[in-house]
């Protein structure tokens, strides 16, 4: 095996999807906090004429893999807009004011 080979097998990473993960958990709505450490994204469905929303799913980023996350998303919709079309904002759904943190995106 060449050295070139050996370096690119020690850099990936395996990674394992589990059926239950392959299935995904729908959002319309993410709600995005931060501290000085970390970037809090919690990710909520919302359904018409429910007075309440549970968050689904938590996820803890650092400010750098936040960063990342907002580079790699830009780029994927500016692949996806290229392909098929700008993605239009119709609405925004508004939040009540008792309604968990205060940042939305």
């Amino acid at each position: 095996m060449s050295d070139q080979n050996n370096k690119q097998k020690q850099g990936q990473i395996n990674i394992e999807l589990t059926e239950e993960m392959a299935d995904g958990i729908y959002s319309n709505l993410a709600i995005i906090n931060h501290s000085v450490s970390e970037f809090v994204v919690d990710f909520v469905s919302v359904m018409p004429s429910t007075p309440k929303a549970k968050v689904k799913s938590r996820i803890i980023l650092t400010p750098q893999h936040a960063k990342r996350l907002l580079k790699a998303l830009a780029d994927n919709i500016s692949k996806f807009e290229a392909a098929h079309g700008e993605v239009k904002d119709y609405e925004r759904a508004p939040i009540p004011m008792n309604f968990g943190p205060t940042g939305q995106a």
